[in-house]
């Protein structure tokens, strides 16, 4: 990794916001390949209070969101297209498994590799771990767009 990638580049890349960004930190990146990303679970996120108030588990769905975006991380920073200028966009998701829970307390690592690249439309397989046990994976597909 020739970059930085702390949470003030992650915001630089991706449009979303507290609470809705899900990515910590990027520990690795090789540009059209792979990223290895970091999301600190705790206590304090507010889905927690509703799922579930007495044994909270970090919802599934959200798992797969911060996959996609460490995967619109990746996209964004493998094309060549002008920066600042695009977004990634989530199409789709097959092969879902979800193995184990992710509870507060948690460091929720998602490994995203690019498995295929036609233009601007990516196909990528996903894993998101807890000490090093596999708690979901997917493929994910996405799409770089014009911000409007």
């Amino acid at each position: 990794m020739d970059e930085t990638y702390d949470i003030l580049e992650i915001m630089n890349s991706l449009p979303h916001r507290y609470p809705f960004l899900l990515v910590d930190r990027i520990l690795e990146l090789e540009k059209g390949k792979t990223i290895k990303a970091l999301k600190n679970v705790t206590i304090n996120e507010p889905f927690f209070q509703g799922h579930f108030p007495v044994e909270p588990i970090m919802p599934g769905v959200l798992i797969l969101e911060a996959m996609a975006q460490a995967g619109g991380v990746l996209g964004l920073k493998s094309t060549s297209k002008e920066k600042g200028q695009m977004l990634m966009y989530f199409m789709g998701v097959d092969k879902v498994k979800f193995r184990k829970p992710v509870l507060p307390g948690d460091q929720l690592i998602l490994d995203v590799e690019i498995l295929r690249q036609r233009k601007t439309t990516f196909r990528m397989k996903g894993f998101a771990s807890v000490n090093n046990k596999i708690a979901a994976e997917a493929e994910l597909l996405a799409t770089l767009g014009y911000k409007k």
